[in-house]
């Protein structure tokens, strides 16, 4: 399952998360290798925006906690359909 989120760290001086936020990004390359964390970027200002390919809801909502724990953050998850998926639904209505 493809999943968009877009992160918005709570809004504590970011002085003050320097030392977790630095750990961050070599927590995320561990997914990252995996294949679960298929993109990453940083926004500008603050907060990231990542596509995961997770098993089930279960599996986020682990990977979610886990960058909470890091980054205490809001998450807006929005479920996305890979282009071949899509066309293959756009086929089917077709017929």
């Amino acid at each position: 399952m493809l999943f968009l989120v877009v992160s918005t760290p709570r809004p504590e001086r970011p002085s003050e998360l320097a030392e977790k936020r630095q750990s961050f990004w070599p927590w995320i390359a561990g997914y990252e290798a995996r294949g679960v964390c298929r993109h990453i970027y940083a926004r500008v200002g603050r907060g990231a925006v990542a596509i995961f390919d997770v098993e089930d809801n279960n599996a986020l909502h682990r990977i979610l906690n886990e960058w909470a724990d890091i980054i205490p953050a809001h998450f807006d998850t929005y479920p996305l359909v890979d282009v071949e998926a899509a066309n293959r639904m756009l086929a089917a209505q077709r017929k």
